[in-house]
């Protein structure tokens, strides 16, 4: 799968994502896109969208886009409150769908 790390998302947590090609907003030029177009961009080039935006579900209409979004939910966006959500993040990977946010995390 390829997936799309939010620049909201501790870029070394790619790291701890084997078995996928996984990029960052910023390595892809993409860090002042605002969110509509970013995922609209995302889909056309991602088949999941990893973010800590809890918002973002909310404010942005998943349902016409072509890729799977999936919330890491922890107290913070520090790498170690995310890295004990990657067991889950890697069984969301695999099956998300487009249009339905996933979200991982006991918060």
């Amino acid at each position: 799968m390829k997936v799309l790390l939010d620049e909201c998302v501790d870029w070394r947590l790619s790291r701890d994502i084997p078995g996928h090609e996984v990029k960052t907003v910023r390595q892809m030029g993409w860090a002042t896109i605002k969110n509509g177009k970013l995922l609209s961009r995302a889909a056309e080039n991602f088949d999941v969208f990893v973010t800590v935006d809890r918002n973002l579900s909310f404010q942005q209409d998943l349902g016409s886009l072509t890729i799977a979004d999936i919330v890491l939910q922890a107290r913070t966006n520090r790498l170690a409150e995310l890295r004990p959500l990657i067991p889950g993040l890697m069984a969301a990977i695999e099956s998300a769908k487009p249009g339905i946010p996933k979200f991982i995390g006991s918060t």
